[in-house]
């Protein structure tokens, strides 16, 4: 009796116990940001989202444990020979996220090594196919090329490639030195049209100004030869007029206009004389009663323009004005001065 009561508790908790571990094999808890995949009988049924999953633990069991978060996966470097025949070493990144947990667990093994691989080869077809300045100046182009045919490559494993980043090319040394003095001899070609360029800026300026500086300069002496010409003219009509006004005042009668007019060609020209500087000591052999004379004739003309004079004599003669000391000068002679005797300036 005891022995059967003793194989009847064995067997209840040997119950318990097995069902407390079905119950832990059929409780699932998912992370956030993995999906699990779920077997039945070894064959793909249904995927646990994120959280509290549960499983027949005799039947079913987790296939693949998928990280649905986006991953960065390093591309190691590699050389590449490109359509020029220049040897570079090149390496890069690659974002990609898994959007399809099944796609990505059965459709393809071992995932990310073959997201690398498929990057691997299309980084040399793609950078194989273009030269070296090609590959130094757009970058962007290639990850953009990189990036449509991977991830059209990967859309069947369920993996959306988000990202291809060419990280680094590394041409030989020599290239780069090649490189360095090619890109020396451009910028010295470049500075020496430039500085070519300026000096053409500067001459044509340069010459522009002195056209400028000539067109003024012949303006500026037309004017002056114009307000000359006009100053002359002037002159000239002044001359004439006065010559009239003195042949008119002689064919009158008045025979004073004439003595005027030849004082004053008299003076004028003793002026010139005096004031030449070329003319220190100068020896004339003048005539003092001509001068005195012209000088006279000049006082008679002036005194009969101001009306000052007084009336003449009933002799016929012409009074002789008295100084302000009230002593009585001898007149003055009436005969026209007679021009001096040829000289040095005749």
């Amino acid at each position: 009796m005891s022995f059967g009561g003793f194989g009847f508790e064995f067997l209840v908790g040997a119950v318990v116990v097995l069902a407390v571990v079905l119950a832990l094999r059929m409780v699932k808890i998912v992370p956030q940001g993995r999906e699990w995949t779920v077997e039945f009988l070894g064959r793909y049924t249904r995927t646990l989202r994120p959280g509290l999953g549960l499983i027949n633990p005799i039947f079913e069991r987790i296939g693949a444990k998928l990280n649905m978060m986006e991953t960065v996966l390093d591309v190691p470097s590699q050389e590449i020979i490109t359509k020029d025949n220049a040897m570079v070493k090149v390496d890069g990144i690659v974002f990609f996220q898994v959007l399809n947990a099944a796609k990505a667990a059965y459709e393809v093994n071992q995932l990310q090594h073959a997201i690398l691989n498929l990057t691997m080869t299309n980084i040399r077809s793609v950078m194989g196919s273009m030269d070296l300045d090609e590959l130094l100046s757009n970058r962007d182009q290639i990850n953009q090329k990189l990036l449509i045919v991977v991830d059209e490559a990967t859309n069947a494993w369920g993996v959306k490639v988000t990202r291809i980043e060419i990280r680094d090319i590394s041409p030989p040394r020599d290239l780069v030195d090649a490189m360095a003095r090619q890109m020396k001899a451009e910028r010295e070609r470049r500075a020496t049209i430039l500085e070519a360029e300026g000096d053409r800026e500067a001459q044509i300026l340069r010459a522009e100004g002195l056209k400028q500086s000539a067109i003024l300069e012949a303006e500026g002496r037309r004017e002056a030869a114009y307000r000359d010409a006009e100053a002359r003219e002037r002159e000239a009509q002044a001359e004439a007029k006065a010559t009239h006004d003195v042949s008119e005042a002689i064919a009158g009668g008045d025979a004073m206009a004439i003595n005027y007019f030849v004082a004053q060609k008299y003076m004028d020209t003793l002026s010139d004389i005096g004031t030449a500087p070329n003319q220190k000591v100068l020896f004339l052999p003048l005539e003092a009663s001509s001068v005195i004379g012209a000088l006279g004739g000049i006082a008679e003309i002036a005194r009969d323009a101001l009306g000052g004079g007084s009336a003449p004599p009933a002799g016929g003669g012409k009074s002789t004005p008295r100084p302000r000391g009230g002593i009585a000068k001898p007149p003055a002679p009436q005969t026209p001065p007679t021009p001096p005797s040829a000289g040095p300036w005749a």
